[in-house]
């Protein structure tokens, strides 16, 4: 039986790549000789980097940059084996996680770290870069990345306005004589998992700006800002980014990624499903097991699992996902290509609980998987 584990992280628990291990582990329990192939999957989140790392091969390189605040952090990013491809999260930089909740400011926040990542990357040769944008701390329209690059933002008197998204309403032009001429031939993808624009009702401020500290009226101020910036983006460097869909993605970054980096949005998923032949791998399995930490009616708004269902579906493929919790209309997911969903929990368990014996449920897990496959 030629069996391929494909999963998600388990947010806040365990990476794809150890979620794989553990289920394979379980596997090999019962069939010692089972022919397993794990090909971790991310959608621009949370593990994005160790995600390909894992299935692609590669170094993570370590370095200072700076985090939302303009504080030095320690940060990250991968080089895959061929030496040319960098993978980036912008989190590792520009994350909500590294803010405590009382500094989350939107107003203030930059993504002037990102841009660091990029540049490092460039600076080490790399000419692809692929880069997740979930879990950011900022609304600012990509403009603290595109300062790390060289471009300047400047108000009506010249001066180069401070960090963060509040900020913009003061935009007049912008200037890129000392922009990198490097990233004039890089190849930029970047991965992006929501349709929102970069303004209005769904724009980025709006949807995304609670959670990240936004008041309503500071939600106002952001989104006027943003339409600002656009504007000024579409007279200085002639790129229309308005109504761009998923622009709003990560504050704005989505939208400051294809302005002044020449970047490509992308759904994550389908960068990942490319990079690692995903889909040549589910239609040699005889079996796919995919999985996340929590599964219910929105996992099939492009979620990883949903995104290896529709393979396994498209080539007749049984598939069986495990997670950590189903949630409200998980049973919708039997009609997306799902053959079984399993919960870890064996009985009453904490959450703590949960994720403490996560490794051991997910052993346990592929054993009953493969068990139940071998009665058939």
């Amino acid at each position: 039986m030629k069996i391929l584990i494909a999963p998600d992280s388990f947010k806040d628990c365990l990476e794809a790549a150890d979620v794989a291990k553990h289920l394979a582990n379980g596997i090999k329990r019962f069939l010692p000789n089972a022919d397993i192939e794990a090909i971790p999957v991310a959608d621009g989140g949370e593990g994005f980097v160790q995600t390909m790392l894992s299935a692609l091969g590669g170094n993570k390189i370590s370095l200072k940059a700076s985090d939302p605040l303009g504080r030095e952090t320690e940060a990250f990013y991968g080089i895959l084996n061929d030496g040319n491809t960098a993978v980036i999260e912008m989190a590792a930089a520009s994350g909500i996680e590294k803010l405590k909740l009382e500094e989350r400011d939107p107003l203030l926040t930059s993504t002037f770290g990102t841009g660091q990542l990029l540049l490092n990357a460039i600076e080490k040769g790399c000419n692809k870069i692929i880069i997740g944008i979930g879990g950011s701390a900022t609304n600012d329209g990509g403009a603290g990345m595109a300062k790390a690059l060289g471009y300047r933002f400047l108000d009506d008197s010249g001066n180069e306005l401070p960090e963060g998204g509040g900020y913009l309403d003061r935009l007049s032009s912008i200037e890129t004589s000392q922009v990198s001429p490097a990233f004039q031939n890089i190849e930029l993808l970047v991965a992006c998992d929501v349709t929102n624009p970069l303004t209005g009702k769904l724009g980025a401020s709006a949807i995304y700006g609670p959670q990240k500290g936004a008041s309503p009226k500071v939600v106002q101020q952001l989104d006027k800002n943003l339409e600002i910036l656009a504007f000024v983006i579409r007279r200085d460097l002639n790129k229309d980014i308005l109504k761009l869909p998923g622009g709003g993605a990560a504050g704005g970054l989505g939208a400051g990624l294809v302005a002044f980096a020449n970047g490509t949005l992308k759904a994550g998923f389908d960068i990942v499903k490319e990079q690692t032949n995903l889909e040549e791998a589910v239609k040699k399995a005889d079996l796919v097991i995919t999985g996340e930490g929590k599964m219910d009616s929105q996992t099939k708004q492009g979620k990883t699992p949903w995104g290896v269902a529709q393979l396994a579906k498209k080539h007749n493929k049984p598939l069986v996902a495990v997670a950590g919790f189903l949630g409200n209309g998980y049973r919708e997911l039997y009609d997306e290509g799902f053959t079984s969903i399993l919960a870890l929990p064996n009985g009453p368990i904490s959450l703590k609980e949960s994720i403490e014996t996560a490794p051991k449920l997910l052993v346990d897990a592929g054993e009953r998987i493969v068990r139940l496959f071998a009665a058939k």
